[in-house]
């Protein structure tokens, strides 16, 4: 017993002296991030270093008017305050739902002169809100871009054909919308011209989830099959009034993010494999394994194969399913299933998916926005399940919340020792 007591206490003195002299393993070289929202989040999902500001507009499109929310680099007003998004999420056959966010972006502020900041077109998707993904825009804008999130105002419904209508009108007006909004802000017919004028037109991504995605890849130039199964049902009207890239514009845009994008499945099938082939636009796809709404095996995974002329990256979450995307949200005691089911996912927790999202979205625009080449580190991970990657660590040793660097290459990158876990990535370029 007394040789088994000295051993533990040996054991007791070595980990005490590896918890003392552990942070000399962090990476000398990693960047600090100040505001990561969490300790346990990955590096790049932190707030960067401008302040936020905020304002609502209107577009006129002629036969029905849309919403934008901007986020941008921002001098706040003596009166500044923060700001508080509402939303009242009421279905048919469904309990109303109030939610409530607290932002961090500022109202009344005048953007920041004296230089451009790249633009960033951001779609919800079916039933969402120009807030639903806050947090992640003003995040970025935080980073130095300029957000310009629409609100589609989906059609309401309260019978199928209700539904069909609504649903119809989503298909024909997503990418309608975002060529608008992108159009106006270029242009500077958006009422806030003092945001128009610090965007950088060299530098622009759309980022979409579901049918933001499904906009999304139309609005960087993939024309959408009218004889597709997803349009078999449409009047000969509706079909003339799908939305057809617009060259010009989709030749300006740098960069798409997909998340969990709708159409690539079998039974709708909105886009040929020529036409996706043709796509030149650097692409990360975002999904969760399980995603049974747009079929992630063949449908997104169908993206990745496809799109062969472009540089793209797939970030999978294993077992999550389609809610890839939106803020975390604290649901009233007593929310009914679907607004669970709409709003959450089963397996993975929303802040943590949150934070991943930033991390990664934040490298890729930054890559591909502000040719910022050394963000390649974070995506180009060194294999491709991330609970496979390797960091050796002696018997007991802390690491203290260091992050994957240099010194960690077989891991990925900016991950806390045993945090990269149900994360998969694939790339494949250009060509391939």
């Amino acid at each position: 017993m007394a040789v088994q007591g000295k051993m533990l206490e040996l054991a007791v003195t070595a980990f005490a002296l590896l918890i003392a002299t552990d942070v000399r393993a962090a990476d000398p070289g990693t960047p600090k991030q100040a505001h990561r929202p969490s300790a346990e989040m990955p590096e790049l999902a932190g707030r960067g270093q401008h302040q936020v500001g905020t304002v609502v507009e209107e577009l006129d499109l002629g036969d029905r008017r849309i919403g934008l929310r901007l986020w941008f680099p921002a001098r706040p007003e003596g009166d500044a305050v923060r700001q508080h998004y509402r939303h009242k999420r009421a279905v048919p056959g469904q309990q109303v739902l109030e939610l409530s966010e607290q932002g961090m972006a500022l109202a009344p502020a005048q953007a920041l002169t004296g230089q451009r900041f790249p633009l960033i077109i951001m779609s919800h998707g079916y039933g969402g809100w120009a807030e639903h993904m806050s947090r992640l825009g003003e995040t970025l804008a935080s980073r130095g871009y300029v957000v310009a999130s629409i609100d589609h105002r989906d059609l309401p419904f309260s019978d199928v054909a209700s539904f069909a209508t609504s649903f119809g009108s989503v298909l024909v007006n997503r990418s309608r919308d975002q060529q608008a909004v992108l159009r106006a802000i270029l242009d500077g017919s958006v009422t806030n011209s003092t945001v128009a004028g610090v965007v950088d037109p060299q530098a622009i991504g759309v980022l979409g989830y579901s049918m933001g995605g499904y906009g999304a890849i139309t609005t960087a130039g993939v024309p959408l099959d009218p004889d597709a199964p997803a349009y078999r049902q449409f009047p000969r009207e509706a079909l003339a009034a799908l939305p057809r890239p617009d060259p010009a514009m989709a030749g300006q845009i740098d960069a798409v993010v997909a998340l969990a994008p709708w159409g690539a499945q079998p039974d709708a099938m909105v886009w040929r494999d020529q036409d996706l082939a043709a796509l030149k636009t650097p692409m990360l796809l975002i999904d969760g394994d399980q995603d049974d709404v747009v079929d992630f095996e063949n449908g997104v995974k169908r993206l990745l194969g496809t799109a062969s002329g472009s540089d793209r990256y797939l970030l999978v979450y294993r077992e999550a399913a389609h809610n890839i995307a939106g803020n975390p949200v604290q649901l009233p005691e007593g929310a009914d299933f679907p607004a669970i089911e709409f709003l959450t996912d089963p397996v993975w927790r929303k802040e943590r998916i949150e934070a991943i999202n930033v991390h990664f979205i934040s490298a890729f625009f930054d890559l591909h926005l502000k040719q910022d080449q050394a963000m390649r580190r974070y995506l180009d991970v060194p294999v491709p399940l991330a609970g496979a990657g390797r960091w050796p660590s002696s018997f007991g040793q802390q690491w203290g919340g260091a992050v994957a660097g240099d010194e960690q290459p077989d891991y990925w990158r900016g991950f806390q020792r045993r945090w990269a876990r149900g994360l998969e990535m694939h790339h494949k370029s250009a060509g391939e």
